[in-house]
C-alpha cells in the first residue's frame, strides 16, 4: 500500500528545516565572533604583560651583570659571567638593612593602622547611615579621596615638623590617614553585604557592639582585610614623595629614597642600581602573589551585595 503524504506537513517540515539550518548558521557566526574578540582579547592582554614582563627581565639581566656588562649597551643580552656580587654591594653601599628596616616599620604600621581605623568607621558608617552626621562623614571621607597630596604637601611638612613627626613614624601616620578614604569606600560596599539578621542574633545572646564587631563580623571582613591590607602595603611601600619631603634625617629614609640618593650619586653603577631595585621589588612581589586570592575575592564580593 502505497503512503501519501500531506502537501500541507511536507511544506512545513521543510520550513522547519532551513529554519534549523539558519540558526545553524547563525550560530557559527556568533561563535566565529566570539573567537575572534577572545583572540583579539588575548593579543591585547599579551602586550600588556610584556609592558611589565620585559622591564622586570631587564632588571633581573642588568642586577646578575658585571659593571662593564651593565654599560655595553646590551641590556637585554644575558649576564656572563653570572655576578651575583652586584647584590652584596648594593647590600653595603645604598644602606639596605637600615632602609629595608624602615621601610619594613612604615609598611607593618600602615597596614594595621588602616585595617583598624577604616573597618571600624566603616562599620560604624554602615550601620548608623540614616544618621545624618555618619553619612556625612562618610561624604567627607570620599571627597578627601580626590585630594592629591602635592597640593598639601607644603603644610603637612611644617604640622610633622611642629609636631615632632619629621621621621618615619610621621610618614606610617600620614600613610594611614590618607588611605582611609579609599579604604572606608571598600569597607562599606563589602559591610553592606553582611546581613543585619545576624548581628541582631548576636545581640540577642547578650553581646555588646564592641563583641558584635570583634567576634562576628571582624572574621567575616578577612578578604577585605587582604584587599585593603595590600593596597596600604603597596602604597607605602613604593611611595617616594612623602617620606622624601617628611623625613628630616637622610638615614632614616625608605628604599625608594636610598634608591634615589644612590643612583644620583653614582650613576653608572647600573649593575649595583638594578640589584637594589630587585631587592626592593622582592616583597611586594612575594605578597601580592601569595594575596592575590583574597585581593580578587574581597573586591569582587564587595562590589555584589
Amino acid at each position: 500500500m502505497a503512503i501519501t503524504a500531506d502537501p500541507a506537513s511536507v511544506e512545513a517540515a521543510a520550513r522547519n528545516a532551513r529554519r534549523n539550518e539558519g540558526h545553524q548558521h547563525g550560530g557559527g557566526a556568533v561563535t566565529g565572533r566570539a573567537n575572534r574578540s577572545a583572540w583579539l582579547l588575548t593579543g591585547v592582554l599579551a602586550v600588556c604583560a610584556l609592558t611589565v614582563l620585559l622591564p622586570l627581565y631587564l632588571t633581573i639581566t642588568m642586577a646578575f651583570k658585571t659593571p662593564e656588562q651593565s654599560v655595553d649597551g646590551n641590556g637585554f643580552s644575558l649576564p656572563a659571567p653570572f655576578n651575583p656580587g652586584s647584590f652584596a654591594d648594593a647590600w653595603n653601599l645604598v644602606g639596605f638593612p637600615t632602609a629595608f628596616a624602615i621601610s619594613v616599620l612604615v609598611a607593618a604600621v600602615s597596614v594595621a593602622g588602616v585595617i583598624l581605623l577604616a573597618s571600624l568607621a566603616a562599620y560604624a558608617i554602615v550601620r548608623q547611615w540614616d544618621r545624618r552626621l555618619f553619612r556625612y562623614s562618610y561624604f567627607y571621607l570620599l571627597a578627601a579621596m580626590f585630594i592629591p597630596f602635592p597640593v598639601i604637601a607644603l603644610p603637612q611638612v611644617k604640622l610633622t615638623a611642629y609636631l615632632s613627626l619629621d621621621n618615619p613614624v610621621g610618614v606610617a601616620v600620614l600613610h594611614v590617614l590618607f588611605q582611609l578614604s579609599f579604604s572606608v569606600l571598600l569597607y562599606s560596599a563589602f559591610l553592606r553585604s553582611i546581613p543585619g539578621e545576624l548581628e541582631e542574633s548576636a545581640r540577642i545572646d547578650g553581646a555588646t557592639t564592641w563583641q558584635v564587631f570583634w567576634r562576628l563580623v571582624f572574621p567575616l571582613l578577612a578578604p577585605m582585610n587582604a584587599t585593603v591590607g595590600i593596597f596600604a602595603f603597596l602604597a607605602a611601600w613604593n611611595d617616594f614623595m612623602m617620606p622624601s619631603l617628611i623625613t628630616a634625617n637622610p638615614d632614616l629614609q625608605t628604599i625608594p629614597v636610598i634608591q634615589q640618593i644612590f643612583q644620583s650619586s653614582f650613576s653608572t653603577d647600573y649593575n649595583v642600581a638594578f640589584a637594589s631595585y630587585l631587592m626592593a621589588m622582592a616583597p611586594t612581589i612575594i605578597v601580592y602573589v601569595f594575596a592575590q586570592r583574597w585581593v580578587m575575592s574581597g573586591v569582587t564580593r564587595g562590589a555584589i551585595k
